[in-house]
């Protein structure tokens, strides 16, 4: 943040309550360099790092200098897609009613009839895409001889998207006395030549940060065979669990590739296409924001711009091509100094160009590896696969003041009375081992209960006698001679 105050920069009483109320307190750095300038009229070409507030930037000192009494068009701001555009449009609203002022959508994928009927109720600022804006001007259902004031956003990407002529012909529709400024993260050398050819003297401002990516972001990457990167985007998801997460991919025809295998494993997953219409682009982006959707596959021409606020985690299942477009992706997540995790998932192949963002970029990209639940290092790894005992000492180690090859073992000598007792010791316990004595054997045999006589056999009760004599009843004298003589044996 600057060390300014919305006041000192020039912006009015009404627009700097509003910014209060919504937790802007101060202008950030790009915000107090550029209000100025564009409130004094001059053209400007501002390059800031992203989420850093550009929209705010460019949209208060236009709301400000716009006349809520006319009813003509008077400024116009262009975007490169229908997303950023659309986000563009909710907060030139929200800060546009305490002046007064109307704002209308020309987004491209909307019913053109529609937007043609609310073009009458004479809005005072247009934000759209270049293809909508420059089809309404042919069909001549859009005048913008009044307009004194054009921004275009991201203006590197509007001019590499081949929007060129269809810009050109947008900016010789506009009055001939026109600010323009153009607003980026990047500056390509296409830009300079725009400048120089529809700018008179711009300003040129550069709040170029010591790292191009915020240092609030964590660089990491995973490298995995082409073949396995689906189940490494699963397990990484698995591990990680973020509320929410953008994945880019590089190839617009892969998208539904990976949507399907991802929902198969369980995510709820949606597509970000730049050939769908603006109310399915805009239903599917309402599901990401508000947590109905956890994963969102996107292009970078489809999530250029998008400010989801809060968003975690940003996954690179294809690496980006170039620098550039590295720092565009890192800027989804840890805007406006919030907290953030990139991970690129690449091949063996790729490698190097993670060296060269990590060289181009100034950022600690490490190669991480999913173990044990938690995105370690090689010598994370290393450390805690090691023996308990070696993980031991080499704690040990480090809290002792000395080096640890400079430290005596200490060995216990026994003590000189020590050695002398032992011998007495081990004697007796070799006589605590021999045979008991006679008078010792003799106590032990006195204290010992003495075992009972075996008693003798009880003789047979009455009962079984008279079932004897009941047996020899009828009996033959032969029988009768030989059970009496069992009896008597």
């Amino acid at each position: 943040m600057s060390k300014y105050t919305w006041n000192e920069i020039g912006i009015n009483e009404l627009l700097a309550n509003k910014l209060v109320a919504n937790g802007i307190v101060e202008p950030t750095d790009v915000q107090a360099e550029t209000i100025p300038i564009l409130l004094g009229g001059s053209n400007v070409s501002a390059r800031s790092q992203t989420g850093t507030g550009k929209t705010l930037a460019y949209l208060l000192p236009l709301l400000q200098k716009l006349n809520s009494y006319s009813n003509a068009i008077q400024a116009v701001i262009l975007a490169p897609t229908q997303e950023l555009a659309m986000q563009i449009v909710r907060v030139a609203e929200a800060y546009a009613e305490p002046l007064d002022i109307r704002v209308q959508q020309l987004i491209g994928g909307a019913a053109l009839k529609r937007q043609v009927e609310k073009l009458k109720l004479r809005p005072h600022l247009v934000i759209g895409t270049p293809g909508r804006i420059h089809e309404l001007l042919k069909l001549r259902k859009l005048k913008l001889n009044d307009v004194n004031n054009v921004v275009i956003d991201e203006a590197d990407q509007v001019f590499q998207l081949g929007s060129t002529k269809e810009v050109e012909i947008i900016l010789h529709s506009v009055g001939q006395g026109r600010q323009i400024a153009f607003f980026s993260a990047t500056y390509p050398d296409l830009m300079a030549r725009f400048e120089g050819r529809w700018m008179k003297n711009p300003e040129r401002i550069q709040i170029t940060p010591e790292h191009r990516v915020s240092q609030t972001v964590d660089n990491f990457y995973i490298v995995s065979d082409k073949r396995d990167k689906t189940d490494t985007a699963r397990r990484l998801v698995r591990l990680l669990n973020p509320a929410s997460a953008l994945l880019f991919l590089n190839d617009t025809d892969n998208i539904s590739n990976w949507e399907s295998k991802l929902s198969y494993e369980g995510f709820t997953v949606e597509a970000l296409y730049g050939d769908a219409d603006k109310q399915r682009r805009a239903a599917t982006l309402t599901r990401f924001r508000d947590g109905r959707c956890q994963l969102l596959l996107a292009t970078d021409v489809a999530a250029r711009g998008l400010d989801i606020e809060g968003l975690p985690l940003v996954i690179q299942l294809d690496p980006a091509a170039d620098a550039d477009h590295y720092v565009h992706r890192a800027g989804r997540t840890g805007r406006m100094g919030r907290a953030g995790t990139v991970v690129s998932i690449v091949t063996p192949q790729e490698l190097f160009i993670m060296e060269k963002f990590r060289k181009q970029l100034g950022i600690d990209l490490t190669e991480r590896t999913m173990f044990r639940g938690k995105l370690l290092t090689e010598e994370e790894i290393r450390e805690a696969t090691r023996p308990f005992a070696a993980r031991h000492e080499a704690k040990l180690a480090e809290r002792s003041d000395e080096p640890r090859a400079k430290r005596p073992i200490e060995r216990k000598e026994p003590s000189r009375a020590a050695a002398e007792a032992k011998p007495e010791t081990d004697k007796a316990r070799i006589a605590s081992a021999e045979p008991k004595t006679e008078a010792v054997k003799a106590r032990i045999a006195s204290a010992e209960p003495k075992r009972a006589a075996k008693p003798a056999p009880k003789p047979a009760p009455k009962k079984v006698e008279r079932k004897r004599e009941g047996k020899n009843k009828g009996a033959p004298k032969w029988l009768k001679a030989k059970r009496e003589d069992e009896k008597k044996q």
